[in-house]
């Protein structure tokens, strides 16, 4: 056999060695790639933005990847595949790389959601927008009236003032398209004192039901001229506009000369008093057709209404009776 031969054959064993190797090393990582993971439990991750070894540092720490070679490898053969992306992702228990690279390039960031909640005053928003934990960044300080109450989804690390601009437009888009489709109402001269007397209604009553057959006794007094005698303005102007007081009014907040007193001012305050919902809106917007000028609370939630002051005196009378009825020693306060 000739030297050259001997040379051929001996290079082709060297590739075969070799290639055996690779073949070997690769099916290593394949399984290294899809051996379950070390994180112990399904979590939700902030993957920091910053590139690759940034991205990979996030995971060590974070306890989903154990293996930085194995990862980098990974990502190298499926580089193909797309970026990998930062944001916050939701991870399964015991994810495997390939998993890890899976969320990474293409599943949905984490969604969270703040919650506006019906009749929340400016300065009860602001504390929520302030405390949603996935949100950051500082709000500047709130009108009162100019947030729709609705659930607003978001991903980690949304600004605050974000959701704020959000919240603005819907109640903007809302109040605009309530105002356009309003029916008979004659009393509100403009969007904004629909949207006053809304705020109005959604602190006096908390059943949906309830809106429409309260508005028209607001908007009955408007009519004839009449004092509104809202306690939920008296409770704001007094509250300094948090909406809470943490004790029944006194005659002195009652007597007070406040531009939030309806009891001492005729029409409508000079700004909304809470957050109203669009449910609200539309009830102010199309109101029961009624000749009621009172309520009182009916001791199930709710309230009785009544056209003439001498039926809502015998409804008072039995509101009192109700109350008496309930405390331990037979007697009102």
């Amino acid at each position: 056999m000739s030297r050259l031969r001997w040379v051929a054959l001996g290079a082709g064993a060297v590739l075969v060695v070799l290639s055996a190797c690779g073949a070997g090393a690769w099916f290593h990582f394949e399984q290294l790639r899809d051996r379950p993971g070390p994180l112990p439990e399904a979590r939700a991750i902030v993957v920091p933005h910053g590139g690759g070894d940034q991205v990979l540092a996030g995971l060590i720490e974070a306890g989903v990847v154990a293996d930085p070679l194995a990862f980098r490898i990974a990502v190298w053969r499926s580089k193909s595949d797309g970026p990998l992306r930062a944001s916050e992702f939701a991870f399964p228990a015991h994810a495997s790389i390939a998993q890890v690279l899976t969320i990474l390039r293409t599943a949905r960031p984490v969604t969270h959601r703040l919650t506006i909640p019906e009749g929340l005053t400016a300065f009860q928003v602001a504390a929520l927008v302030t405390h949603a934990e996935a949100a950051q960044g500082v709000i500047e300080p709130l009108r009162e009236g100019s947030l729709l109450p609705e659930t607003y989804a978001y991903e980690y690390g949304t600004q605050r003032s974000a959701l704020v601009a959000r919240a603005r437009a819907a109640m903007t888009h809302e109040l605009e398209a309530a105002w356009a489709d309003r029916g008979a109402v004659a009393p509100l001269s403009s969007p904004r004192e629909a949207l006053i007397l809304a705020s109005i209604v959604e602190r006096e009553t908390s059943k949906p039901e309830e809106r429409p057959h309260v508005a028209s006794v607001y908007l009955n007094r408007l009519r004839r001229g009449m004092k509104l005698q809202a306690d939920p303005t008296v409770v704001y102007g007094a509250s300094g506009g948090s909406g809470v007081l943490g004790h029944k009014l006194t005659r002195a907040e009652l007597d007070r000369d406040d531009p939030f007193n309806t009891y001492r001012n005729t029409g409508l305050p000079p700004n909304p008093i809470c957050m109203p919902g669009a449910a609200t809106l539309r009830a102010v917007l199309h109101p029961a057709q009624t000749d009621d000028l009172y309520f009182v609370a009916d001791g199930s939630g709710g309230h009785v209404f009544a056209a003439t002051l001498a039926a809502h005196e015998r409804n008072v009378l039995r509101w009192r009776d109700f109350v008496a009825s309930r405390l331990p020693h037979g007697s009102p306060d």
